[in-house]
């Protein structure tokens, strides 16, 4: 009797830990859906739009710093009539800065300050990108943002940071996606614009499509 209630006393604390690893803890389930706001998506522009472009990124990447000016002046046109998302797939194996890049922003993040990091982490690309730790420069950013920096050097480097940028790449990996940036309109993948007026017409045309 008394090994039935042990063995019935260890079975529920492992549903239990079952349960707070599904619902609880440091375990973040960032969104899959490709054409979907998800709650723990960055968005710019009309998070309510039915016009939805997510975009598969890396900080350290080359071609996504080309596109950083073009997606940012489409927002500026269209910022009420489309979702603009952001989500992490840092290439590590070829960008070794990408990853704690990711970081930086989602440690800005926690402090309403996402955007202003991610606009900061582009413009000053080649300031980091080929530093061998670019931690405190990271930090001066920071600094730029207006938040508080002991924070965010907290933060930066807290597992449920880390966790959640691994776990973007590992959605964008389960996707299948070839590298960055990769973009998605309404839940379909494009082939990247050569210009922002072949962006433009893309997302001209997924307005129309929705009105």
């Amino acid at each position: 009797m008394k090994n039935f209630i042990w063995i019935g006393a260890v079975v529920i604390i492992l549903i239990s830990l079952m349960f707070w690893g599904v619902s609880g803890g440091n375990t973040i389930k960032p969104p899959f859906e490709v054409g979907v706001v998800h709650p723990l998506d960055h968005v710019s522009g009309n998070a309510s739009s039915s016009v939805v472009v997510i975009e598969y990124s890396d900080f350290q990447c080359p071609a996504c710093r080309t596109y950083y000016p073009v997606t940012k002046q489409l927002i500026a046109e269209f910022g009420n009539e489309i979702a603009f998302v952001y989500r992490h797939f840092p290439l590590v194996g070829i960008h070794p800065n990408a990853q704690l890049a990711a970081q930086a922003a989602e440690a800005a993040a926690k402090q309403g300050k996402f955007w202003q990091m991610h606009d900061l982490l582009f413009e000053k690309q080649n300031e980091w990108a080929n530093v061998a730790s670019p931690k405190s420069l990271f930090e001066s950013y920071a600094i730029l943002t207006g938040i508080s920096v002991e924070q965010f050097k907290t933060d930066i480097t807290s597992q449920e940071v880390i966790n959640f940028v691994r776990a973007e790449r590992t959605n964008a990996i389960k996707l299948r996606l070839q590298g960055t940036p990769t973009f998605f309109v309404n839940g379909k993948q494009i082939q990247n614009p050569a210009s922002v007026d072949a962006f433009r017409v893309i997302i001209k045309d997924a307005i129309n499509a929705k009105s």
